[in-house]
């Protein structure tokens, strides 16, 4: 497999977008239409540009997955669904805690998929929220990276 993590230029959002929308409908089944309708602008227009970008792109220089961080946070991490089980998330990851010093991640309880890559690489519940940061009734598990 050809390893290239690379920056995300402002030009690419679309394909960011592109990339969360169809990673978030083949692994949050929890949410409804209406919520990735509401979420998309504000990746687009707000989110994109409030974290630190990376993105894995294939031999072809195509973006199929990417990672958003700030302040010690994984803030996102979303895998092109047609990619999933290749180990890219968990390079991603590792790449992100390497080189971004992430030691945090907030993960929807209801993703347990997700939920269960996090402890697989070492991440441990620290603290749970009933609601997510936009106040919707979606769990929220708080994890930190323990060494």
């Amino acid at each position: 497999m050809n390893h290239s993590i690379d920056y995300i230029d402002k030009f690419e959002y679309k394909k960011v977008v592109d990339v969360w929308e169809a990673s978030v409908r083949a692994t949050h089944h929890f949410l409804k239409d209406e919520d990735i309708v509401y979420f998309k602008p504000l990746i687009l227009n707000t989110y994109l540009d409030a974290v630190e970008l990376r993105c894995y792109r294939d031999e072809h220089r195509k973006m199929i997955g990417f990672v958003g961080v700030s302040d010690g946070n994984l803030e996102m991490l979303f895998i092109h669904p047609e990619h999933r089980g290749k180990s890219i998330g968990k390079f991603l990851l590792d790449y992100a805690v390497n080189h971004l010093n992430i030691t945090k991640v907030d993960v929807n309880e209801q993703n347990e998929q997700a939920v269960g890559f996090y402890k697989h690489c070492g991440f441990e519940i620290i603290g749970r929220s009933k609601l997510d940061a936009l106040g919707k009734p979606y769990p929220i598990l708080h994890m930190e990276l323990i060494k």
